[in-house]
């Protein structure tokens, strides 16, 4: 039987770059697991991106997924840009390197062992996931220099 999962991530950076954090929530049934990280020296869209490709790893495979970002690059990048930057051998439309690249075949790679639907919520609007996620990103800040 296939697990079906709904999971909210989110990013955050202090500085940009500067120190970062990234939170998920993922929920099954009624069942809630928390995950999150840091780094010292990050960008905002690389922890935008490292949320979604931790959660989905964390994952059984061939789960069916409703993921939900506040990031509209994760989300565009994910369902649209990919397609032809694979193409393009990583490059733009315009030919430059795709910025996070690794991270980008990392969640390219990570989508591809489940059914994934990809969502977009407006961040900071009260939704109780996204909440959660941030506050889960910003946490991992904090510990990091406790």
């Amino acid at each position: 039987m296939t697990e079906r999962w709904v999971i909210y991530t989110d990013g955050a950076c202090r500085g940009n770059p500067g120190p970062g954090g990234w939170g998920a929530v993922l929920y099954r049934g009624g069942e809630i697991n928390e995950l999150s990280g840091a780094e010292s020296n990050t960008t905002n869209n690389r922890m935008e991106l490292t949320a979604p490709v931790e959660a989905l790893d964390a994952l059984p495979d061939s789960s069916h997924v409703s993921l939900y970002t506040d990031s509209q690059y994760v989300k565009n990048g994910i369902t649209m840009w990919i397609l032809n930057w694979k193409r393009n051998g990583w490059k733009t439309s315009n030919g430059k390197q795709v910025r996070n690249q690794d991270l980008w075949q990392a969640l390219d790679q990570s989508t591809q062992r489940h059914v994934v639907e990809w969502y977009w919520v407006k961040g900071h609007s009260g939704e109780a996931g996204n909440e959660r996620a941030d506050e889960l990103a910003n946490k991992a800040i904090g510990q990091m220099f406790a």
